[in-house]
Formats: C-alpha cells, structure tokens, sequence
C-alpha cells in the first residue's frame, strides 16, 4: 500500500464524501442499513464471545473442582474425591489455548470464504455450527474430549468477527465505520456483563437432569445460539450491491456514495495477487502486531476474569456477578469514546492514550497491601480497589481493540486485500491470545498473577510504539498526496 496506488483513498476524499453525501435522504438510508445490520450482527457476535468465554463462568461452577468430603463415623474416616472431568489447572489453561490455534488457523480461510460465498448464508451458517458445538461442551465425559471441543469451536468461529468487519466495509463510508464497529464490539462486553448474570442463574441449575451446573451453562446458551442462527439465515443481508432490503433507488444511492470513497461500492471478483499483496504489505503487518500487543491482555482477562475476582475472596455466585460491572462500564465507555473519535476522525490518539491508561491501571492489580482482612471496612477498599482496576482496564482494552478494527478496513484497498489483510490481523493478534492462556497459569498465579501480568504491560508497550509508528507512516502518506 503507498501513495502512488490508483486505489488508494485520502482523508480528503473523506471529507468531500461527508460534504457531499449528508443530506436528508442519506441520513434516512443510513438509519435504514444500520437498523437491518448492526442488531443481526451484534447479536451473533455477542453470542460468540459469550460462547467462547463462558468456559471460565463454567471453570466457577466445578469444570475443574476437585471437591472433599470427609465422613467420620466412630474412629473410621472415609474420604472421597471428586472431579468432574479430570482437568487439571494446567489442563484448564490447555483447553483455552487449544480454542485460539483453532481460531487463528481457520480465521483467513474462513474470511477468503465469505468472499466466495454470500454473508447471507455464511455467517448464519457459521452460527449454527458453533452453537451446535458450544452444547457439545457441555456433554464431554473427559479431558480429551475437553481439548476436541474447544479446538472445534475455535474453529467453527473463527470467520465471524472478520467477515461482519469485512461486511462493515461494504455497506459504510470509512468515516461510518468506526461507530458500527463499536457498536457491534461492545457486543463482545455486554456478553461479558450477561455472562456473569446468565452463569449465576443457570448455576442454580445444578444437579437438574442429572447434570452439573457448569454443563447447563454450556448446553443451554449452545441452545440459544442455534435457535438465533435460524432466525438470522433470514435477517443478515446480503452484499450491498444485490441487497434486497433496499429500493433500486436507495441501492444506487449507496453504491455511489461507496465509490466515491473507495472501492466499496464495486463488485470485484477474488483475486490470488489481492491475495499476495496483502501478506507483502508491511502496513498490514503493522495492523496485525498492534492487535496482537492488544489481544494478549484482552483474552487473558476475559477468560481468567471470574477467578481473577474469586480469588479477592468472594464467593462463586458473588465472583460471577462482580463481572458484570467491568463489563458494562467497558460498553458504555467503548460507545461514547468511539463517538468522539468519529466526530474529530481521529484513531492512533485514542489508541495510544487507551494503552498509558490501562498501563497507569495495571499497578491495581500488581500489588498486594498490608491490610487486616478482619477489618470490613479495610478490607471493601482492598477489594474496591482492585476491581476499580481491573475496570479500567477493560474500558481501556474495549476502546482499543475498536479502532485497531476499524483501521485496516479503512485504509487498505482492494477488497479481497482487505477482506485478507482484516483477517490477517485478528489471526496474527489471536496468537497473543493463546499466550496468555499459557502465561495465565497456576504456577505463575502468586500475588494475583504479578508475572504474567507484568508480560501484559510489556505487551501493551509494543503495540503502543506499533501504534506510533502507523501514526507517523500514515501522516507521511497523507503529505505525499
């Protein structure tokens, strides 16, 4: 990608499509795209982070409790030992890495894909799939079947995330985009915040059918998914070019609105040089390393978050509904930041102070104090503390994954480039992922996991400098136009 690209777009032509493109009728057939995309589509995606994540909900309600019960009758002592699956703490670590490499593996095949196929199938297809999975979590009998499930699962999700991006950019102005994306991320933290509450519930379920709460979790939310699935074969549209819950008329007025700012608005074909441009661009590279300093402490807490709050001392039913608030607070904030970025377009800024802020967070969660834990009221500010922290934390990682999201979608050209470079990104920033499931592990958990929360800040560091350095190429490019 540089200047000298015929394809490539500037921030003036940004500009000129929001001057020009502003009008009543524009305004009405914005709010007609954004009614039929973006609550089929959050929804989806909600349902998959809700899937992917509620194994640490489950992990609370005894997927890997090992469980005693002591008996004396007389001078006798019978002791007996439980656990549902088998899993071991490093095992649990295993079984959350295992979803990532499925992830990461299948996310570029799956995106090139939706390229081949329609949205309109794939997406809802996808859905289904890994909802069928999900349930499948709860019906494994072992630790191997364990590490099958989550790898399988992994895989059946992978093309969702890119592919609603990759559709974003079909149906928006890049300078539309950001807002959409954020409201369909902040999906991902409103499952964060039903996932405490639908786990408290669900857990009371215990012993039901002859199962463990922790399985109800799985099979009914699995459930959930595939009914939803169904419904949205029906809803989620098609390309913007053939979409059928336009007129001809508002369908023309969004194609030309789309060409006129890039190549949204045409149909290419898929093409295997699009292809080999993307993976020679080291601006897409650049895209991929700042999501993957991102996505390092964005996985890690997500998953480890219930037991991060259970080992502060409270209670399985208290820790599951304690992440609820880091959860909402992240939406609200994710929505009102992402509004003020679009009103001064503006992206790297945002990025770079989102990462000092969760850094300046962090130190919440380092260290211990010297506190009598008798002592209630002591003892509320020791806890509130820490969970102010790791709040601010989750705003911070919300906000940035956002606009790391919407950057390539903006600024590469070429949509199966695009639609690769997109993919491309959340694979390479995935693998981070699956090192802080390894990282997150029962021997490196003293003083509320220090160590591996130090790597996290070291992580953030890198993709801040990554970050700058975009910042700076992209100020160059704009003054070579």
């Amino acid at each position: 990608m540089n200047a000298s690209d015929p394809e490539e777009k500037s921030s003036q032509t940004q500009v000129d499509s929001a001057a020009k493109y502003d009008s009543i009728e524009d305004h009405r057939l914005r709010r007609k795209v954004d009614g039929r995309l973006l609550p089929i589509l959050t929804l989806l995606y909600l349902l998959s982070f809700l899937d992917r994540t509620n194994i640490g909900n489950a992990k609370l309600d005894g997927l890997t409790t090992v469980s005693l019960r002591i008996l004396s009758r007389s001078q006798w002592l019978s002791l007996t030992v439980t656990q549902d699956l088998g899993v071991s703490a490093p095992a649990y670590n295993t079984s959350l890495a295992l979803y990532f490499v499925g992830y990461v593996l299948f996310e570029i095949p799956a995106n090139a894909s939706l390229k081949r196929f329609d949205p309109q199938f794939w997406l809802p297809t996808l859905t289904l799939v890994w909802g069928i999975v999900s349930i499948g979590q709860g019906l494994v009998t072992d630790q191997a079947g364990l590490f099958g499930i989550r790898f399988l699962l992994g895989v059946a999700e992978a093309g969702l995330f890119p592919g609603v991006v990759y559709v974003f950019s079909v149906y928006y102005l890049r300078r539309e985009r950001s807002w959409r994306v954020a409201v369909f991320f902040g999906g991902a933290a409103l499952a964060g915040a039903f996932g405490g509450i639908f786990a408290y519930v669900i857990g009371l379920m215990n012993g039901v059918g002859g199962r463990k709460g922790w399985q109800w979790i799985f099979i009914l939310e699995g459930i959930l998914t595939a009914l939803v699935s169904i419904f949205a074969y029906f809803v989620v549209p098609t390309w913007s070019y053939k979409a059928k819950f336009l007129t001809e008329e508002e369908r023309d007025r969004l194609l030309e609105k789309l060409r006129a700012d890039s190549d949204a608005g045409t149909n290419q074909s898929f093409q295997w040089s699009s292809v080999r441009s993307a993976f020679e661009d080291h601006l897409v590279w650049a895209y991929a390393l700042l999501f993957h300093g991102f996505s390092f402490v964005l996985y890690s807490v997500s998953l480890f978050l219930p037991t991060i709050i259970a080992d502060l001392g409270f209670q399985t039913w208290q820790a599951q509904l304690m992440t609820v608030p880091p959860y909402t607070v992240a939406s609200l904030s994710l929505w009102a930041v992402v509004w003020l970025s679009s009103r001064w377009n503006m992206r790297a800024p945002f990025i770079i102070t989102g990462g000092v802020v969760a850094i300046i967070g962090k130190p919440n969660l380092l260290y211990e104090y010297s506190v009598q834990t008798n002592l209630q009221g002591i003892s509320f500010l020791y806890h509130q503390r820490r969970v102010s922290g790791i709040t601010i934390y989750r705003v911070c990682r919300y906000i940035n994954r956002t606009f790391q999201l919407v950057w390539p979608s903006e600024n590469v050209s070429g949509q199966t480039k695009r639609a690769v470079a997109v993919a491309l990104q959340i694979a390479v920033g995935d693998i981070a992922a699956i090192a802080g499931c390894l990282i997150y592990r029962p021997s490196l958990s003293a003083h509320l996991y220090r160590i591996p929360n130090l790597i996290a800040i070291g992580y953030m560091l890198s993709a801040i400098l990554t970050a700058t350095y975009l910042w700076v190429m992209m100020a160059a490019r704009e003054q070579e136009t």
